[in-house]
């Protein structure tokens, strides 16, 4: 095995034009010539994501020498045979703005290992270093990552410098992703580990010690939950701190995890102002975003599926669990955030309404499973389309439901003597706290039942089998009921319902979804057709006359709707449907 670590070097060197140039040196070649390739995929987003097609060029020398290079497949290579270092050079275009890929400009850089960092096969254990280059004519810029600096390097002892850095392995060196530039930046401690908040964006009088106070809340209950003993952070025994990189945007939302730091997107909206006692109405949302990303660090990036103890980045990696690692993740972000003081036991009740409300509004929640929609992951889930409302359910939201169902059902089992934390504390025990440290193994496909009932002693496989792997709806009410919380229904609007969902296109409106067996698939109105006029009355969506007009009917009623399918004008009778009890109230009967 060779032990000479594998060399990269990073630099962002045509900021105008969105380019890094990547090389990466490999000491000792094969001998019947190198494969390398590049990730099809990134962890914690599923879905085949072919980052390979972002290079411009690739060339490889040995020495002076050119080597020729044979594309294998869509992601792959094979340099012809060499003696001495290879030394392989990318071109990488870098303008996607989101988590999973790479941007880079004049304002800052960003880039996930996954887009850049070639793979070495046969080499995947050694040691990797890395030069990050400084961009030409920014010497302001610095570099914020999890990706501990090398202890080789001159600037070692140069927090957030250009310079050497250093991996244990190439799976370790594509988890940390970097963000350079100059951002605005906070720190603080949670129970003795360093986490970073790093905010890159025009973000005027952004409230940085507000975000800084509640999100160190989150991190301290989180680490408690899963070490209440030790009270250690997991990502202590790779990384010497956790960093949070949000970009922020006009209007944007996302988050992916990684094993010491999070890459998120937020709109600036969202975000505390200094001078503003109340925080924005979307703040309460990236707080729970941030609270998902950080539990991640334990449930998925840690206690996996087997199906991802490794990942295989060449192929779709499929498990029917994402039910349990993101439907669980999405139970207990917003659930730490009552735990931790940053929001109200009546903020949480409302959030939890409104998933509640979600799921129960998704027809597909009839067809699909949770455990089938962790499956078709790949190919559905993140392929959704104007149908996918009536298809589909989402393992996030639905997922959600089935852990608070199961977390009562446990209390109400044991009369609050076990819960799903003990059972999320156990899965800690046995697959997640030496995951980096040993021989990474997984929860096998049908090994989730047997950890809750020998955590708990209850059996939960009946649950399992109508709520994940049926289309059974969690019985939330009976549920709730014994923990004296009260479920009900009312109606979000007084006025009649076409029974669709739209969306404003210019001054046009577009029928996003039209939900099957409403109103309007029964008059025969398809998703994607342009409304025209309701009974001869124009429908504006500028001026909403969509709904003005419908205020003016009682359900029953038959109507003419026109529209637009492509380039045709139709006409359909409509009759008016009754506004649906669609949203969620939950009542504490406790106070």
């Amino acid at each position: 095995m060779n032990t000479k670590p594998i060399l990269y070097s990073v630099e962002p060197f045509d900021l105008a034009g969105h380019r890094f140039r990547v090389t990466v040196t490999v000491a000792e070649p094969a001998k019947a010539g190198q494969i390398i390739s590049l990730p099809a995929w990134i962890p914690g987003s599923y879905l085949i994501r072919d980052f390979a097609r972002q290079i411009e060029s690739i060339s490889a020398k040995c020495g002076a020498q050119a080597v020729a290079l044979t594309k294998t497949g869509n992601h792959s290579w094979r340099a012809a045979k060499c003696t001495g270092p290879l030394k392989i050079t990318t071109i990488v275009y870098a303008w996607d703005l989101s988590v999973r890929g790479a941007h880079l400009d004049e304002s800052h850089g960003f880039f996930n290992g996954t887009s850049l960092y070639l793979r070495i096969h046969g080499y995947e254990d050694a040691p990797c270093e890395v030069t990050l280059i400084a961009p030409p004519k920014r010497a302001r810029w610095g570099v914020y990552t999890s990706l501990p600096e090398s202890p080789k390097s001159r600037r070692a002892a140069l927090r957030h410098g250009f310079g050497n850095y250093r991996a244990e392995n190439y799976d370790a060196l594509i988890d940390h992703p970097v963000e350079m530039g100059t951002p605005q930046v906070i720190k603080f401690n949670a129970w003795g580990a360093e986490h970073e908040l790093v905010f890159t964006g025009v973000i005027p009088n952004l409230d940085l010690k507000r975000i800084r106070d509640d999100v160190k809340r989150i991190c301290e209950t989180q680490i408690r939950f899963f070490e209440p003993e030790t009270s250690r952070a997991p990502f202590l025994d790779t990384a010497s701190r956790y960093v949070f990189m949000t970009m922020v945007t006009g209007n944007d939302y996302g988050g992916l995890e990684h094993r010491a730091s999070t890459a998120l997107v937020a709109s600036r909206k969202d975000l505390p102002t200094l001078g503003h006692d109340q925080a924005p109405e979307g703040y309460q949302t990236f707080l729970g975003l941030v609270s998902h990303e950080y539990f991640h660090t334990w449930n998925v990036k840690r206690i996996k599926p087997a199906a991802f103890a490794p990942y295989d980045l060449s192929r779709e990696n499929h498990t029917r669990l994402l039910w349990i690692f993101e439907g669980f993740t999405s139970y207990y972000d917003d659930l730490m955030l009552l735990r931790s003081g940053v929001i109200t036991r009546s903020e949480y009740l409302k959030i939890l309404a409104k998933q509640i409300s979600s799921v129960l509004a998704t027809p597909g929640r009839h067809k699909q499973s949770v455990a089938e929609s962790s499956f078709d992951a790949w190919t559905r889930y993140y392929k959704q389309d104007e149908n996918s409302s009536n298809a589909l359910i989402s393992y996030y939201t639905k997922g959600s439901l089935i852990a608070l169902g199961l977390d009562l059902t446990i209390r109400q089992a044991t009369g609050d003597r076990c819960s799903l934390d003990d059972v999320m504390r156990s899965m800690w025990e046995r697959y997640g706290r030496e995951f980096y440290t040993g021989k990474p193994h997984g929860m096998t496909e049908n090994g989730f039942a047997k950890i809750v009932r020998e955590t708990t002693g209850v059996d939960i496989s009946k649950e399992i089998s109508q709520w994940a792997y049926g289309i059974h709806d969690v019985p939330l009410k009976a549920l709730l009921q014994q923990q004296n919380i009260e479920l009900s229904w009312k109606s979000s609007s007084t006025k009649p319902s076409i029974d669709v969902r739209t969306r404003k296109q210019g001054e046009q409106v577009v029928l996003a979804t039209v939900l099957e067996n409403g109103a309007a698939h029964a008059a025969g109105l398809s998703a994607l057709d342009t409304l025209v006029a309701l009974d001869g009355i124009r429908v504006d969506a500028n001026s909403n006359t969509l709904d003005t007009l419908l205020i003016r009917y009682s359900p029953g009623e038959r109507v003419t709707i026109h529209v637009f399918r492509r380039d045709e004008l139709r006409a359909f009778d409509l009759t008016l449907a009754a506004p649906a009890q669609n949203e969620c109230l939950l009542t504490d009967l406790n106070k």
